[in-house]
């Protein structure tokens, strides 16, 4: 028989580098995933309520709904980001803010902690899990309003702390995140998680609403201490008086409360990465998972990527081209200091420019590699939003700069002013996938081709 036909010089490198893409995002498809985990056998002698958040909540209730039994009884509410949304008939769906917080997320976040409180020992607890649920699921505690976790948010989001940072905080602010929400639930609890953190620990997922939390409040303290947050007067009293003792502290590992609580993660980076390295050895093009994990400043994380690129094909080593060079994880843009003294960075986001972290690293991989032939880069974020823009990420090549220089954009200058999304918007290179409704955090792959 003959041997189907593979990747060869021909065909179009961007070919290659969406199709890995496509494949990292069908790893992560609650449509494929969720049933799998769906504990039809068990179902409760009572009733059965689905409470998600996440971007990939909607996408996971679908999945819910299309594998319950008919005669069994389900109902729910799930929290997305606006646009987000699908329609569904047995659990209803709310659209609300990210990255911050807003007043429809807090109404629907104080809807799910009622119902969840009605559930009774024979009923039935189903929590789907994803990215971007920390912001969804905005009920703050009675003594801070919603504006004051708008306003710690934004600042947290502008200092470049790690998302795993910023939780901590908001785990200590929230009336229903850090375990408070499966703590307040009578019926056993089964989470079903699609990790977008580096780690895949559940207690940063969304804020980990089931998942016990480690943390305290001297550590929510200690890190609006360390980027010099602006919190509002009310944040501080609820912090510095947990930190005394004088407010119940998070549901900690260990909890009596979490003896029937499950948290299963059902997706991650991993598996995405995976799934684009196995697309690319079936074009027999080797491919390599530099790793998951990989967090920095994303202008800086570029130029180690663009080191290794030069010595690959300089000397052949580590690698022999082809190969595809593979990693995930979640970098960061931090913006210089203002003429105020602010700090204005953001993760995934630019207030000073245009763009999210993945564009950014492809501009600095441009800049860094400077016409090196032979290379071609995709970045993405995996929900489909990079930043506070419209695009997925972006796609170089080896030409990116010559072609930017022969219709007068400044590489360098754009990169300067976070304005990745200019750079590639003029050269026709964003990629445009809109809502995937699912999030295992970002895929980013460098294609390094023979000579």
């Amino acid at each position: 028989m003959a041997k189907a036909a593979k990747w060869n010089p021909a065909m179009e490198s961007r070919e290659l580098l969406l199709n890995s893409f496509n494949a990292a995002i069908a790893a992560a498809d609650p449509l494929h995933i969720v049933p799998r985990h769906v504990p039809i056998p068990k179902l409760p002698k009572g009733s059965t309520f689905v409470a998600g958040v996440g971007k990939a909540a909607a996408a996971m209730a679908l999945a819910v709904e299309n594998h319950w039994p008919k005669n069994a009884v389900l109902n729910g509410v799930v929290l997305t980001r606006y646009g987000h949304g699908l329609p569904l008939e047995r659990i209803k769906v709310i659209e609300a803010g990210h990255p911050l917080p807003d007043a429809q997320g807090e109404e629907a976040a104080r809807d799910i902690l009622s119902e969840v409180k009605k559930l009774g020992v024979d009923d039935f607890l189903l929590c789907l899990v994803s990215g971007g649920g920390s912001s969804l699921l905005s009920l703050p505690e009675a003594d801070v309003s919603l504006n004051d976790l708008r306003n710690v948010t934004r600042g947290l989001l502008r200092s470049g702390a790690s998302i795993q940072e910023i939780n901590t905080v908001r785990k200590h602010l929230s009336a229903i995140q850090g375990g408070k929400l499966a703590a307040s639930c009578r019926a056993p609890v089964l989470a079903l998680i699609i990790s977008d953190v580096t780690g895949d620990d559940p207690t940063h997922v969304a804020s980990g609403p089931c998942a016990p939390d480690p943390s305290t409040y001297p550590d929510a303290l200690e890190i609006l201490k360390r980027y010099r947050i602006n919190a509002p007067a009310a944040v501080w009293e609820i912090l510095l008086t947990g930190a005394k003792g004088k407010r119940g502290e998070t549901p900690k590992p260990g909890d009596a409360v979490f003896r029937n609580v499950e948290n299963r993660v059902i997706a991650t980076a991993h598996d995405s990465l995976l799934a684009a390295a196995k697309y690319f050895h079936d074009q027999d093009i080797p491919a390599v998972i530099l790793g998951e994990t990989i967090t920095g400043e994303a202008h800086d994380v570029a130029k180690v990527f663009a080191g290794l690129v030069k010595d690959i094909r300089r000397y052949g080593q580590p690698w022999k081209p082809p190969v595809a060079l593979i990693s995930g994880g979640e970098t960061t843009v931090t913006l210089r200091q203002n003429g105020d003294g602010e700090r204005d960075g953001l993760i995934g986001m630019n207030p000073g420019g245009r763009g999210g972290r993945n564009t950014e690293f492809l501009l600095s991989l441009a800049v860094e590699l400077n016409g090196v032939a032979g290379i071609h880069a995709l970045a993405c974020d995996t929900d489909g939003i990079d930043g506070s823009e419209n695009n997925a990420g972006a796609i170089m090549a080896s030409d990116s700069i010559q072609r930017a220089e022969q219709i007068g954009i400044n590489a360098r200058a754009l990169l300067a002013s976070h304005d990745a999304y200019t750079f590639f918007e003029l050269l026709d290179d964003l990629i445009l996938t809109g809502p995937t409704r699912t999030n295992v955090n970002d895929y980013r792959v460098i294609l390094v081709l023979e000579n």
